[in-house]
């Protein structure tokens, strides 16, 4: 059986990537991933912010005395430890790719054109396989318009491209106002992949203290179906760019689902958080396991079996969202409500 893909031009020997997070900040379970199946890995993003931060504590601890603005020593919490500055994480690119065998994926996560370009640059010097710019972005001006912010976008990513000649995959959220043709402008700006999707971190209120607050709240199945539905549209629609899926991959199951949606590779977190390692080989076995009983020789004869084919993808969604909302069964529901509503 063969389970090989291709992503951002890399052969990968299984279409399962461990993604970004704190499993993959230590050499010893970078290891382990490797060895439990994972195809690739990716870094922890390099964010731009930490590096400021460690600027501004390196120039109080040698200016000692200097005037300085007491804002900068609180603009970020000195307690920032998921990921460490550019010369650890340089380094680690160095020691995962000598002493891994798969590929080896930075992560840059920047809030400035110059910060992206610059260290883009150190990433591909330290040797890495490819580089994922993680784009987190939340447009609140209300001044801003929908096609600045994805101009912006397309804009780093050309920007990036012309400075590094290493894969170059872009990781963004859902939430613009047409994502297809941003889809396909980032692929003519030179991106080699899209990361399907970023999720945004979004603040709750505590109601005993009455204060916002944050946690990171690992990603479910229930979370796939957006991811799945752009799958389907974009899969063999792009020109050049591969197709990797993020977000709520548990098990097997979500990987199935996301490569007969049209993805040629499948990258999981909170699974991986939740259960070790170890996991992605039970889930490397349950994919096979249902590609033998369905008679699938390969990845490739899955993948992309169930995307949208439809001439007019939007015309199409429409027509299933018509379909599923009239189609609605349920215990306060009876007879044919896809008729004439009754009316009121």
């Amino acid at each position: 059986m063969d389970l090989t893909t291709s992503y951002l031009g890399l052969t990968l020997r299984n279409p399962i990537i461990a993604s970004a997070s704190p499993l993959c900040a230590e050499l010893h379970m970078l290891r382990r991933l490797e060895d439990a199946g994972a195809a690739a890995v990716v870094l922890p993003s390099l964010f731009e912010e930490q590096l400021r931060h460690e600027a501004v504590l390196t120039d109080k601890m040698t200016n000692v005395g200097a005037e300085s603005s007491p804002e900068a020593t609180s603009y970020f919490s000195a307690a920032v430890t998921y990921n460490a500055g550019p010369e650890r994480y340089l380094d680690l690119i160095a020691r995962t790719r000598a002493a891994l065998d798969i590929p080896v994926i930075a992560s840059l996560n920047g809030s400035t054109v110059a910060g992206w370009v610059d260290h883009a640059r150190l990433i591909e010097q330290a040797g890495a396989s490819a580089l994922e710019l993680n784009i987190y972005r939340i447009v609140s001006g209300a001044t801003t318009t929908g096609r600045e912010a994805e101009a912006e976008c397309v804009a780093l990513v050309r920007a990036v491209r012309g400075c590094i000649a290493i894969p170059l995959a872009v990781k963004l959220h859902p939430h613009f106002s047409a994502f297809g043709e941003l889809a396909y402008a980032l692929d003519g700006a030179g991106a080699d992949g899209l990361v399907l999707f970023n999720r945004l971190y979004q603040p709750d209120i505590d109601l005993v203290r009455l204060r916002w607050h944050n946690d990171v709240a690992l990603s479910s199945p229930r979370e796939t179906r957006l991811g799945l539905l752009w799958l389907s549209m974009l899969s063999g629609r792009l020109p050049h760019a591969s197709l990797a899926a993020s977000t709520g991959v548990e098990d097997a199951e979500e990987v199935i689902r996301y490569l007969l949606a049209g993805a040629d590779a499948v990258m999981t977190t909170s699974a991986l958080l939740r259960h070790g390692p170890e996991h992605l080989r039970g889930m490397l076995k349950r994919l096979r396991d249902w590609m033998e009983a369905r008679d699938f020789a390969s990845v490739a004869a899955m993948r992309g079996l169930l995307r949208d084919r439809h001439p007019d993808a939007e015309a199409q969604q429409r027509h299933d969202y018509v379909d599923t909302l009239t189609g609605y069964r349920g215990p306060y529901v009876s007879g044919d409500v896809g008729g004439a509503w009754p009316a009121t």
